[in-house]
C-alpha cells in the first residue's frame, strides 16, 4: 500500500532543500553524508528517504527549482514590459535580485552539478540555455551595430553571465549598493561601455527616467 501524504508534506519538503542546499554550500556535496543531511533538516534517516529517494535526487531538486524559479521571474518581469531596452534591464533585475537571495543556490550549481547523472545534468543544462537564450535574443534586439553575429553571440552572452553568476564569491546585497542599483550598474556597463562618447548620455538619461 503507498504511503500517504501528511498535509505539511510540501512545506517539509521544501524545508529539506532549504536545509540540503545550505549543507552543500558550506560542506560540499560530496563531503555531505546522508547523516549531516538528516541532521541538518532535523529528522531521521528513514524519514529523510521519505520525500527523496537519494541524496541526488535532492541535489537535482535544488538546481532545478532555482533555474525555474529564474525562468518565471525573467519572464514575468519581461512581460510588464514593451520595448526591448526596458525588457532587458527588468530581466537581468530579477535575475540579480534572485541570485541575492539564492547565494546558497549559486553556489551549489557553480560547483555541484557535475555530481549529477548524465540525464539530470542534461536536464539543468537544458534549462539553463533556455534563460541564457531569452538573454541572447534580447541583446541581439538590441545591437544596432551588428557587433552579435553567429560567432559572437554566445561569448557575448556568457560575458554578460559571468558578470552575473559570480557576483556571489563577493557582492553583499546588504552592503552600499542595493541589489537593483547593482543591476542598473551591470545593464549601463555592458550596454554603454565605461568611456563610450554615447555612454555619459545614455546613462544620464536613464538615470533621469528612474528617478
Amino acid at each position: 500500500m503507498a504511503r500517504t501524504r501528511s498535509e505539511n508534506y510540501d512545506d517539509i519538503q521544501r524545508g529539506i532543500l532549504t536545509a540540503a542546499c545550505s549543507l552543500f554550500a558550506k560542506q560540499g556535496y560530496m563531503r555531505a553524508s546522508i547523516a549531516d543531511l538528516a541532521e541538518a533538516c532535523k529528522l531521521s534517516r528513514g524519514a529523510l528517504y521519505h520525500y527523496f529517494d537519494s541524496k541526488e535526487a535532492i541535489l537535482f531538486a535544488i538546481l532545478d527549482a532555482h533555474i525555474r524559479q529564474m525562468i518565471a521571474d525573467v519572464e514575468a518581469a519581461m512581460a510588464e514590459k514593451s520595448t526591448t531596452l526596458d525588457q532587458f534591464r527588468v530581466a537581468i533585475h530579477a535575475i540579480v535580485e534572485l541570485n541575492a537571495r539564492s547565494t546558497d543556490e549559486q553556489r551549489v550549481i557553480l560547483n555541484d552539478l557535475s555530481f549529477l547523472g548524465e540525464a539530470e545534468q542534461e536536464a539543468i543544462k537544458g534549462l539553463e540555455r533556455q534563460l541564457v537564450d531569452m538573454i541572447s535574443d534580447l541583446l541581439v534586439r538590441l545591437d544596432k551595430q551588428g557587433r552579435i553575429v553567429k560567432r559572437t553571440k554566445k561569448i557575448y552572452s556568457m560575458m554578460l553571465f559571468g558578470i552575473l553568476n559570480f557576483s556571489h564569491t563577493w557582492y553583499d546585497a546588504k552592503g552600499g549598493i542595493a541589489p537593483r542599483e547593482f543591476a542598473d550598474l551591470v545593464v549601463d556597463l555592458f550596454l554603454y561601455g565605461f568611456t563610450s562618447p554615447v555612454a555619459a548620455r545614455e546613462m544620464a538619461r536613464a538615470q533621469r527616467q528612474r528617478a
